[in-house]
């Protein structure tokens, strides 16, 4: 029997390759193998052994052949100084292992000080990957990070709360891992994708007045909704969520504003073919003056460090400075491309029916078959609930990487008897499940109550 070389030493533990001799396997007449581990065998000495450093550098060779090239450029202009944001390339999955690297880019427009935007950038990452269980492969981890996104959000938002003070923050969080990019987001900072010409949205925006659903949420579970009122009854500006006023209906912080504005983020996760894209990130300071397109078309062709300078040029020509206006333009492609993403082709309408093309689990191999030959930005995920029985629970992966014995926000270690379904007691879940994980503390059950407008005894606030 054929032993498959890549398929099986690929997928052991890094700490197992360093224990494994390597042996040529025996073929018999008309059998074959793969182009990869043929080269390696027959590198390898007469008798089928291959040196271990060989081996590894062999396959650090393949592994940066196989992984886009990422390069960023970020431009700010500060009116109030609470724009902050965050860009890490150096990430490793697997800690020592430069091969398991990714990449992390953030902006975080905070509001009403900025203590919130400050404590988010600099705990969130962490709060994020605490909430992946470890020894997962890549595929698995990716996989993973949907759940520990809403886990780390949340965990974050509690704790700062714990801090007492009122400032909130929008957050826009972008963890870029080989091909695959997963954003996560709450309130009304953006992220766009311009891939081969054509401009998408990766976020959903949280502000009350654009947003239906979010006001029938707020409404549904016990907040008001309405514009600011002055002198004889006028109502002016946008709407906002009473008490409190904010006008945004997903946080971090913001304690002083009610518990219907939640921290749970609007998460999406694609695939990008190998012609790659460019990732746009930006606070409101730049949608506020500019639609996506316009931000889009305005730098293209441009490298990424110019194209964020040109970015915040242009919302500074059409609107002036009247709010921090902050931009990180993230460029990704193959690793021998050094110029920018190409201009866009004069005819787009057909490729644009097809740029996103949601996973089917039923026909995958069908889909990936009938559009093997076209560039398209693959839909992996995409939720935007605020329930977090629905985030936390429903996932495919979830029982999979979850510890019965942890908590699923703040990680904590759980008693059997102390654990509490996110199911449990769930008037807005569909599928109520209060026998079955993932489970809470007592303490990150009562933040959830809060946040879906319930008391912690599971009674709807009125």
């Amino acid at each position: 029997m054929l032993l498959l070389f890549d398929a099986v030493f690929c997928s052991l533990p890094p700490d197992l390759r360093s224990f494994i001799i390597l042996q040529a396997p025996e073929m018999a007449e008309g059998e074959a193998v793969d182009g990869a581990a043929e080269g390696r065998l027959r590198r390898a000495g007469s008798d089928g052994m291959m040196p271990l450093a060989q081996l590894i550098g062999e396959e650090a060779r393949m592994e940066k052949v196989e992984r886009p090239r990422v390069r960023y450029g970020c431009a700010a202009q500060s009116k109030k100084g609470e724009d902050y944001f965050l860009f890490r390339t150096d990430c490793q999955r697997i800690a020592g292992d430069p091969s398991s690297s990714f990449s992390v880019f953030a902006v975080f427009d905070g509001h009403n000080g900025n203590a919130a935007a400050i404590y988010t950038r600099d705990n969130l990452l962490n709060h994020v990957m605490g909430a992946i269980p470890s020894g997962l492969s890549r595929e698995e981890w990716v996989q993973a990070l949907p759940r520990a996104l809403v886990a780390g959000f949340v965990k974050t938002d509690k704790e700062f709360q714990r801090k007492g003070q009122t400032s909130g923050t929008t957050v826009t969080f972008v963890i870029i891992n080989g091909w695959t990019i997963t954003v996560a987001s709450v309130g009304d900072s953006r992220c766009i994708l311009d891939a081969r010409g054509v401009v998408s949205a990766l976020t959903v925006d949280h502000r009350l007045e654009e947003n239906v659903e979010e006001r029938e949420r707020v409404t549904a579970s016990g907040g008001e909704v309405g514009r600011l009122n002055v002198v004889g009854g006028v109502e002016i500006g946008p709407l906002r969520c009473w008490p409190g006023g904010l006008c945004l209906s997903r946080s971090i912080g913001d304690m002083d504003v009610g518990e219907f504005i939640v921290p749970v983020p609007f998460v999406k996760q694609v695939k990008l073919s190998n012609a790659g894209g460019r990732l746009i990130i930006a606070s409101d300071g730049i949608w506020d003056a500019l639609t996506s397109e316009m931000a889009a078309n305005s730098c293209r062709g441009l490298p990424a460090e110019l194209a964020a300078r040109q970015v915040v040029k242009e919302a500074l020509r059409t609107r002036g400075l009247k709010d921090d206006t902050t931009c990180i333009v993230v460029d990704i492609a193959q690793p021998d491309h050094s110029e920018p993403p190409p201009s866009p082709p004069r005819k787009t309408n057909k490729f644009k029916s097809f740029i996103f093309r949601k996973k089917s689990k039923d026909s995958a191999n069908k889909l990936s078959k009938k559009l093997s030959s076209v560039s398209i930005v693959e839909e992996i995920f995409e939720e935007g609930s605020a329930m977090l029985s629905e985030r936390l629970g429903n996932e495919p992966s979830a029982e999979k990487t979850s510890n019965m014995f942890t908590c699923a926000i703040c990680q904590t270690e759980v008693a059997p008897s102390e654990g509490i379904s996110v199911h449990a007691g769930s008037i807005f879940s569909t599928s109520s499940k209060p026998w079955k994980g993932p489970f809470l503390c007592v303490d990150c059950r009562n933040k959830k109550d809060a946040m879906e407008g319930k008391r912690p005894s599971g009674v709807k606030v009125l």
